[in-house]
Order: C-alpha cells, then sequence, then structure tokens
C-alpha cells in the first residue's frame, strides 16, 4: 500500500494530541476525589493493569514512587494468582483498563472490595464493571484510535498516559514536594551528582576565592582577582562582612568612562548589595538565581553576612548544572 508518511503521522498525532485535550472538560470533583484518597492513603498505592495499559500502568507506578507517593505495579493477571496478597486494606488501588470488562477483572474486583481498599479506575468505559466496583471513576476514553483498524491502543494508552501524569503532578504539589526530596529519591548516576550538589561542594574558597577590603584601590582588586584566577572579588569591611562584589563586567563598564580607574576605591565601583547564596543551598537552585538575575558570579555567605566562598558559573558548568 502507498501511503504519504508525513501526512499519515499528522493524522495520527492530531488523534492523539485531540484524545488528550477532551481529558480537560472531565475533569472535576471526581479527579479532586482521586487526589484527596491518595492524599490520605495510609498504605502503598497498588496500580494495576495488563497488556499494553499494563506498561502505561507501571509507568504511572515508577512516577509516584520517585515522588514521594510509595507505589508497587500489580498485574492484573498474576493478582488473581497470587499476588493479590500485595495488597491490604491501607492501600489505594488504581486499576487501568480501556474496556474494564476483562475476565480478569471480573474476578479481582470482589475480592479487593473484601480487603477494603479503595479503588480509583481510569477507564474508557464509564459503564464497565470496573466502573461500578470504583470509588472514583476517571473516564479517559476515547473517540477513536490511531491504529486504522481500530484495535491496536494507541489514542487510549496515550489518554491513560496523560491522565496518570495529570494526578501524579497534583499529588506531588499537594505534598509540597521538592527538588531536594526529588534528589532523595534519585541518589545514582548524573542525575542524582546534579541534584545532591550543594554550593559549598562547589563554590571557590581559600586561594581561588579573592576577597578584598572596601579600602583597597582598584588596580589592587584586579591583582587579587588575577592571582586568584577568577572573575571576581569579593568587597568586605574591616570586620570582615560583605559590601559588594566586583566583576570582570564591572570593570568593563567602568573602563569605558573612567581612565583613572585603577586609582579609584574599590567601595567606589563595585557593585554594593549583590545577590548572595547560602552554602546549604543546592547548587541547582543557585544556578537558576544565576540565571534569572544574569550574572556570572555570587558571594557565597553565612548568616551574619560574611562571605565564605564565591559560586561561579563556570563552576557550575564544570559540575554539569547546565
Amino acid at each position: 500500500m502507498n501511503i504519504n508518511v508525513i501526512k499519515r503521522a499528522k493524522e495520527v498525532l492530531d488523534i492523539e494530541a485531540q484524545a488528550i485535550k477532551l481529558l480537560k472538560s472531565r475533569l472535576g470533583k471526581d479527579f479532586i476525589k482521586a487526589v484527596e484518597l491518595v492524599l490520605k492513603c495510609k498504605g502503598r498505592v497498588v496500580v494495576s493493569g495488563m497488556g499494553k495499559t499494563g506498561i502505561i500502568a507501571q509507568k504511572f507506578s515508577a512516577t509516584l514512587a520517585s515522588t514521594g507517593t510509595p507505589s508497587l505495579f500489580l498485574h492484573t493477571a498474576e493478582a488473581i494468582h497470587g499476588d493479590l496478597g500485595k495488597v491490604t486494606g491501607d492501600d489505594v488501588v488504581i486499576i487501568l483498563s480501556n474496556s474494564g470488562q476483562s475476565e480478569e477483572m471480573k474476578q479481582l474486583l470482589p475480592i479487593l472490595k473484601k480487603i477494603g481498599s479503595p479503588i480509583i479506575s481510569l477507564t474508557g468505559n464509564p459503564k464497565s464493571i470496573l466502573a461500578k466496583y470504583s470509588d472514583v471513576v476517571l473516564d479517559v476514553s476515547v473517540k477513536k484510535e490511531a491504529c486504522p483498524l481500530g484495535l491496536a491502543p494507541t489514542a487510549s494508552t496515550t489518554a491513560s498516559l496523560a491522565m496518570a501524569d495529570a494526578l501524579a503532578v497534583c499529588l506531588l504539589e499537594r505534598k509540597g514536594f521538592k527538588e531536594k526530596d526529588f534528589a532523595f529519591f534519585h541518589p545514582g548516576g548524573a542525575l542524582g551528582r546534579r541534584l545532591l550538589l550543594s554550593v559549598q561542594d562547589i563554590m571557590r574558597r581559600g586561594q581561588a576565592n579573592a576577597i578584598v577590603n572596601e579600602n583597597k584601590k582598584v588596580s589592587q582588586v584586579l591583582f587579587a582577582i588575577t592571582a586568584a584566577r577568577a572573575g571576581a572579588a569579593i568587597i568586605v569591611d574591616k570586620s570582615g562582612r560583605l559590601k559588594g562584589i566586583f566583576t570582570d563586567g564591572d570593570l568593563r563598564r567602568h573602563l569605558e568612562s573612567d581612565k583613572n580607574l585603577g586609582g579609584r576605591l574599590i567601595k567606589e565601583v563595585m557593585t554594593k548589595n549583590p545577590t548572595v547564596v547560602k552554602k546549604e543551598m543546592l547548587a541547582a537552585e543557585a544556578m537558576r538565581i544565576l540565571q534569572a538575575k544574569k550574572i556570572d558570579e555570587v558571594p557565597v555567605v553565612d548568616k551574619n553576612m560574611r562571605p565564605l566562598g564565591l559560586l561561579d558559573v563556570q563552576d557550575l558548568l564544570k559540575a554539569g548544572l547546565v
């Protein structure tokens, strides 16, 4: 068969995008109830499914687990052959099934009711046996599959995945889940290293951090910056408290208008009251501050505004944060 591949691919994407778009109009009290049920769960969220929908269920369970909601995947068919022992009355069970009418479903649901687990369903058939047994039904039905035969799950699995993601993200935000929490559950690999790095792990200190008194001349400050091989110097008062910062950018700006810059006092030309960070801050969070402020260096200070180090964007780049 000769087909226009690009045209057909666009049609598939349109069908699946439309399937997701239709879900928005179905969000309401049932979705809110689903979120509340999971938030009140004293056990784990058991996510069940089989076939291709089961693969979506596995992904959903993994997303929940990695964002602070204890979860496990239970294959629907395996459940009725012994794996139901994993489920307790303290758990919430979320079942994904397009038809909601499989033989396994008919055997599974009465037992779950006896166990006492609340059931949330993501189904394409709101009148199915699954829907009837569910405490909350989230309708993920689609007008048609992208498969021309209407047989291979395509738009239906996309809709289920999107609704599951919406539920997971809302739970994440309701729990107040932060980047540091995400890092806790992802300690391995490059992602874990990136998220667990704190400012104190990569800040410049000692000889690599130029700290100069505010009464020094600009020429002396430039010498200190060069010696430290840094892009800025931290300026302090006689008690050692932060007063400002002098960067390569400050140098260029003042050189344009002041030919005698080298003989001036640094306190006259420094950037006063600069943005600062604390050593305990995640390096990724500090990177966002630098990007938002459009600066390349930031002093690291203690609670008394005494400099502990200098964080340079180049060090963040080397750490793989960009």
